[in-house]
């Protein structure tokens, strides 16, 4: 019986090291994630920076090609500005949502 007990301690021992080692790389892989999100948004506010200041220079050249480039530019640069908005909006909403966690696990305080 003895025995028993132990190899079961043993066994759930190891488990536990097993999936705590699992749960820390993917905490690594989420920070990682996290750390390329941001960096892309900044690229996206230089882009998105660069873009505007070319859209709002005027153009001389009265030709079919070059007004088709400077849509692209204008739809290229809403794109960028869609994009980061989603990623940062979905960044505010678990922002927003562990606030409002915080207050509510807060014992004795009023809203």
């Amino acid at each position: 019986m003895l025995i028993t007990l132990i190899l079961i301690t043993v066994m759930l021992s190891i488990s536990t090291a097993y999936f705590a080692y699992k749960s820390y790389k993917f905490g690594l892989v989420l920070l990682q994630t996290q750390d390329a999100i941001e960096e892309a948004l900044d690229i996206f506010d230089e882009r998105f920076a660069k873009m505007t200041s070319i859209l709002q220079k005027p153009v001389f050249f009265d030709s079919i090609e070059v007004r088709q480039v400077i849509e692209d530019i204008s739809i290229s640069r809403d794109a960028v500005l869609f994009v980061a908005s989603r990623l940062s909006s979905s960044q505010e909403a678990r922002t927003d949502e562990e606030n409002n966690q915080k207050e509510k696990s807060r014992p004795g305080e009023r809203p």
